[in-house]
C-alpha cells in the first residue's frame, strides 16, 4: 500500500508534497494572497483542504501527476448532484441567472498554477471577496463561479475527495489507499466516519484518522504494530 513517492522513514509522508511544489490553503479566501505567493515560489498547484480533513499525500500526488503540465485544472467533488443556481449582481443593479458546478470545500479541491493565475482578476487581493458578494454565496462556490463562469473551465469531478456530507461508511478499508481526502462529522445524530478496525478505539479516535494513517503509513513512529485491517 506504500507509495513510490514516499520519503525515507526518517521523513514525514507529507515531505514529498513540498518537493512536488504545492501551496495548501486552509481557506479559499487565502487564494487572494496565495496567487502572489505562488508566482514567487513557483508552486505548481493550489490545494484547499480543511484543517479537520485527512489528506493522503500519496493519493493526491498520484491524481495530480496524471495531468499534463501547464493545463487548466480544477478538480474536486461537488456536494450537489446538479449545478448550483445563483443570481449574479450586474453593474446596473440588475441580476442574471447563472449555473455552475463547484467543488465543496469540505472535501477539498485543487487548482493548477496556470488556472490560478488566470483567476487573478477576480481572485487576487480584495477581488475575491467582491466576486463572492456578486453572487452572495460562500467562498467555495465563488471559486467555482470564477472558474466556470468567468474562465469557462469545467470542474473535473473526482470521487476520491470526501466530505462529511456523504456516507463515509461506504468506503471500504481496501479502497482507502486511493482516496485523496476523508472527513467526519455527525449525520442525523450519528457519527459519520469510515469504518476501519485498528488499535485506536472509536472513543480515542472518533474521526478514525489515526487508524487510517496507520493503515496507509504503518512505519509512522506512533503507529502500533502489527496493524490489523
Amino acid at each position: 500500500m506504500m507509495c513510490s513517492w514516499l520519503p525515507p522513514k526518517s521523513e514525514s509522508p507529507y515531505a514529498p508534497l513540498s518537493r512536488y511544489l504545492f501551496s495548501f490553503l486552509s481557506s479559499p479566501l487565502s487564494l487572494s494572497n496565495g496567487i502572489s505567493i505562488m508566482g514567487v515560489l513557483g508552486h505548481r498547484w493550489f490545494c484547499h483542504v480543511d484543517d479537520d480533513n485527512y489528506l493522503n499525500p500519496c493519493a493526491l500526488l498520484r491524481v495530480l501527476s496524471a495531468f499534463p503540465p501547464h493545463s487548466d485544472i480544477y478538480i474536486g467533488k461537488p456536494s450537489l448532484d446538479h449545478p448550483i443556481r445563483a443570481f449574479e449582481q450586474l453593474p446596473d443593479n440588475s441580476t442574471r441567472e447563472v449555473r455552475f458546478w463547484f467543488a465543496t470545500g469540505g472535501a477539498g479541491f485543487c487548482l493548477s498554477r496556470k488556472l490560478a493565475e488566470k483567476m487573478a482578476p477576480w481572485a487576487s487581493g480584495p477581488q475575491f471577496e467582491q466576486s463572492s458578494a456578486v453572487i452572495r454565496l460562500p467562498d467555495d462556490c465563488t471559486v467555482g463561479f470564477i472558474v466556470e463562469q468567468r474562465l469557462g473551465v469545467p470542474l473535473l469531478h473526482s470521487p476520491l475527495f470526501h466530505s462529511h456530507l456523504e456516507n463515509l461508511q461506504l468506503i471500504s478499508p481496501q479502497q482507502l489507499p486511493q482516496q485523496v481526502t476523508l472527513s467526519y462529522g455527525l449525520f442525523e445524530k450519528e457519527m459519520n466516519s469510515v469504518e476501519i478496525r485498528g488499535a485506536f478505539s472509536p472513543d480515542t479516535d472518533p474521526s478514525r484518522f489515526k487508524s487510517v494513517h496507520c493503515l496507509l503509513y504503518p512505519d509512522t513512529h506512533w503507529c502500533p504494530r502489527p496493524f490489523p485491517m
